[in-house]
């Protein structure tokens, strides 16, 4: 089970006692908001990428919604996300608990702003019922995460829609 490697990657930092695991769903953002007791955007949607032969995941606010203009001026590739199928291939993880806790060498982890907003984010850890509260410093290094980008919108009031 995905789970059981994202434990296993978090037991070498002594995280892995912190995972939450839950009796009901936390396999969408407003089920796992729920299962936490938080608000949604508080909630790290992990996203999974197509990126040649692998994946880049980008880690975002349970709100945030990923532009496309700032993705390809980031990446400069079209924001092409995987499908269910490649998703487990690429990660080990199943979309509903996709983390960047333990995927292969190749997948390539980054974090989005808008979760900067918070002291603590909630991610999944491998099922579709899991999280671990983190504060964002945690989810950067944790998730081995190359920098920090901005390609979302939606999330800060601020920012209109084009």
């Amino acid at each position: 089970m995905s789970i059981e490697i994202a434990r296993e990657y978090l037991a070498k930092f002594g995280r892995d006692k912190d995972i939450m695991e839950f009796e009901v769903s936390s396999a969408t953002v407003e089920l796992a908001a729920q299962a936490v007791n938080v608000i949604p955007a508080r909630i790290t949607k992990t996203l999974a990428f197509k990126k040649d032969n692998t994946c880049i995941l980008i880690g975002a606010a349970g709100d945030a919604k990923v532009d496309n203009r700032k993705f390809k001026d980031e990446f400069g590739i079209k924001a092409k996300m995987l499908t269910p199928e490649e998703t487990l291939a690429l990660t080990g993880h199943a979309v509903g608990g996709v983390c960047a806790f333990g995927v292969p060498e190749d997948v390539t982890s980054y974090v989005d702003v808008s979760l900067k907003r918070f002291e603590t984010v909630f991610p999944a850890c491998g099922s579709s019922n899991s999280a671990i509260e983190l504060t964002c410093d945690d989810l950067f290094s944790l998730t081995k995460s190359v920098k920090w980008v901005d390609v979302c919108k939606g999330w800060d009031n601020s920012q209109q829609e084009q």
